[in-house]
């Protein structure tokens, strides 16, 4: 849970790095979003990459759409991640150049 309390403080410190709605991650630019079936959307899957600019960047962009995700349909950044949140970031679920993060907002 701390771990997860760090990686949002640092999500907000980096969001206020971007231009306009743009937001840089370890002084990248990376194509990130979060999706989810219009009847569920507390379940989503949030990717981010290309992890070739740099896998702690990529990482922190797709931690970044899944809090926007939730808070956008839920009022809420609490998050269950469907892998450890302990997880070291070269260890995250990807889908070749991408990080996937699957997970569900908790109301």
């Amino acid at each position: 849970m701390g771990k997860t309390v760090l990686i949002l403080a640092a999500l907000a410190m980096l969001a206020s790095c971007g231009k306009g709605s743009r937001t840089q991650f370890e002084g990248e630019y990376y194509r990130a979003s979060a999706k989810a079936p219009r009847k569920e959307r507390q379940n989503f899957v949030a990717t981010a990459g290309p992890i070739s600019r740099g896998i702690e960047g990529a990482a922190a962009a797709a931690f970044y759409e899944a809090t926007k995700h939730c808070i956008k349909y839920y009022g809420t950044s609490d998050i269950e991640f469907a892998f450890d949140p302990e997880t070291p970031v070269d260890q995250l679920p990807r889908d070749g150049d991408r990080i996937v993060l699957r997970g569900t907002c908790q109301e």
